[in-house]
């Protein structure tokens, strides 16, 4: 194999791909790539999912480095490797009160719990499947008002807590859940200790849509759920102030900003 001459620089924030999915280069955006025939992706020490018609995806998390790269290898031996610049971001500081402590602080006898869910979640996220279906984009599983945005920081009863890594819709509880794109589930939960009632979609190449606080779930995990079938109802379970939609997605363990994949406005 033979290093090509020069790196290929991309500095766009935008890229839009044919069937809808759009790159967007910035911290919680994805890279929608185009591969040669034959070719093989590598990013960090990671070998990405590329389709039979060359597409791949590439998700950054909400502190990624703004200098990306990933290499193309070509089925004739040559490498390329390709520079990406990210646009930067700025996160909101959001302040909440009247969280019951046992949330912020939760004593001895329900970490275990925490951290087996924490667990059960992850290994949700695993499967690297060659569902294709998201390449069309996602859409919105309700529509209602924006009550808290994807990379803020929120503080606990003045107590700063992790940063959010979804979008929360604020709409009442019983409000219908639809699926906002083609998938197979992979978790229900009606009760985890943070999010209470819990539904994590795979729609392939390591992207997952998670749907938390619901007060009912509708499917069972393992089965095949297509676009706009209703998948559970808005609630306010686990830890919340009220009802509301806490949607996220991932690309594996990278945390990605749904307000970025998804198709049109409210």
């Amino acid at each position: 194999m033979h290093l090509a001459t020069g790196f290929f620089l991309l500095v766009f924030s935008l890229m839009v791909s044919a069937d809808g999915l759009q790159s967007q280069l910035t911290p919680g955006g994805i890279l929608v790539g185009q591969a040669a025939p034959g070719s093989r992706i590598v990013y960090g020490n990671q070998e990405v999912r590329v389709a039979k018609d060359g597409r791949f995806i590439l998700g950054f998390g909400r502190d990624a480095e703004l200098k990306q790269s990933y290499t193309e290898h070509f089925a004739s031996g040559e490498l390329k490797t390709f520079n990406l610049i990210l646009k930067p971001r700025k996160y909101d500081i959001q302040r909440l009160t009247g969280i019951a402590r046992k949330y912020i602080s939760p004593d001895e006898r329900v970490l275990s719990r925490i951290r087996r869910e924490a667990q059960q979640v992850r290994a949700a996220r695993v499967p690297d499947t060659d569902q294709e279906d998201f390449f069309n984009g996602f859409d919105w599983p309700v529509k209602g008002r924006i009550s808290g945005v994807y990379g803020s920081q929120r503080v606990y009863n003045g107590q700063p807590g992790r940063p959010h890594y979804g979008l929360d819709i604020a709409v009442p509880t019983g409000t219908p859940v639809a699926a906002p794109a083609d998938g197979v589930v992979r978790l229900v939960d009606p009760d985890l200790y943070y999010s209470g009632g819990t539904i994590i979609i795979d729609h392939g190449h390591g992207i997952f849509s998670s749907f938390l606080h619901l007060s009912k779930v509708s499917v069972q995990s393992g089965a095949a759920i297509k676009r706009g079938q209703t998948i559970g109802e808005v609630g306010a379970t686990g830890r919340v102030t009220g009802a509301h939609l806490d949607w996220r997605y991932n690309w594996f363990d990278k945390r990605l900003d749904p307000a970025l994949l998804t198709l049109g406005g409210q």
